[in-house]
C-alpha cells in the first residue's frame, strides 16, 4: 500500500503537485488560525488578507491579484478545483514542460482578476457615482433608486436624511464587501487549454451519462458561464465572468506561442 501512494504521489508533475500543497496549506490556515488568533481577542481573517478586493477598495492591494488565486472557501470549492488542476493539469505539464505551464497557470488566474474588477467596475459605476453626487450634495436623497439594492447590505431609516459623511461612510463599507477568491480562473484556463491541445478526447463527467469530446465540453461550459453571468440569479456567488476571463486569457497566451512557435 505505501509503495503504491508513493508511485501515485511520484505520477503527479512538480508544480501541480506544489499547486495543490499550496492550496491546501492555505485552506487548512483559514480554518485553523481565526480559532488560534481568537483565544487572544484577534480577529485574523485571511481571507480578508489574501483574497481580491474591488480596486476601489481600501483593503485592496496588487499582490491581491495573484494571492486571490490560492485561496478558497467550503471543502466542495478547493475539492473540485485541485480535482480539476490534478487532472487537465497534469497532462498540460507533462505536455508543456514546468516553466510553460507555470506562467499559463499564473497568467490565466491574473487575467480571471483583471477581468473580474473589470466587471465590477461596470457593475458598481451608476451607483458609485450617484454615492459621489450624494456626497457633494451632502444628502442622500440621489440614493432613494438605489435603496431596495443598499438594504442587502445595510441597515438604515430613512435614506434621504444621510449627510456627505454618512454617505462616505457607507460608500466604503461598500467598496469593501466584494472579494474573490479561488483558483477557478486558472482552472478554466487549464480547461479551455485541454480542450485546445486535445479536442477529441473523449470525457468521463457526473453529470453527462455519455462521454463528450473535449472541445464540446469546453464550449458548452463556456457558454453556461456566459449565461450564468449575465443572468445574475439570486443568491448566485460564483464569479463566471472570472472564469471566462480565465479561458480568454488562455486563448491570448496559446495564441501567442502558436504565432511564435514556442
Amino acid at each position: 500500500m505505501f509503495n503504491n501512494r508513493s508511485s501515485f504521489l511520484s505520477s503527479i508533475p512538480p508544480i501541480v503537485k506544489n499547486l495543490i500543497a499550496i492550496n491546501l496549506i492555505l485552506w487548512l490556515a483559514t480554518l485553523v488560525l481565526p480559532g488560534i488568533f481568537g483565544r487572544w481577542n484577534l480577529n485574523f481573517d485571511l481571507t480578508d488578507i489574501l483574497g481580491m478586493h474591488y480596486w476601489a477598495s481600501e483593503k485592496f492591494n496588487i499582490a491581491q491579484m495573484f494571492t486571490y488565486m490560492f485561496m478558497h472557501g467550503g471543502l466542495n470549492h478547493i475539492f473540485f478545483n485541485m480535482f480539476a488542476l490534478f487532472m487537465f493539469g497534469s497532462v498540460l505539464e507533462h505536455t508543456w514542460g514546468t516553466k510553460r505551464f507555470l506562467f499559463f497557470y499564473i497568467f490565466t488566474g491574473f487575467g480571471a482578476g483583471i477581468i473580474q474588477q473589470l466587471f465590477w467596475t461596470i457593475e458598481y459605476h451608476s451607483l458609485v457615482n450617484a454615492m459621489n453626487i450624494a456626497i457633494s450634495a451632502n444628502s442622500g436623497v440621489g440614493l432613494l433608486p438605489y435603496q431596495d439594492m443598499l438594504s442587502r447590505y445595510f441597515s438604515f431609516s430613512n435614506l434621504a436624511n444621510f449627510d456627505a459623511a454618512s454617505v462616505i461612510d457607507m460608500k466604503q463599507m461598500f467598496l469593501n464587501l466584494p472579494v474573490t477568491i479561488g483558483a477557478s480562473g486558472s482552472v478554466f484556463g487549464l480547461l479551455l487549454a485541454f480542450g485546445w491541445l486535445f479536442p477529441e478526447e473523449r470525457l468521463f463527467l457526473i453529470f453527462i451519462p455519455v462521454p463528450i469530446k473535449a472541445r464540446i465540453f469546453v464550449i458548452l461550459y463556456g457558454v453556461a458561464e456566459l449565461f450564468l453571468g449575465v443572468a445574475r440569479f439570486s443568491g448566485d456567488s460564483i464569479a463566471h465572468f472570472a472564469h471566462l476571463g480565465g479561458m480568454l486569457f488562455g486563448i491570448i497566451l496559446i495564441l501567442i506561442w502558436k504565432k511564435r512557435r514556442y
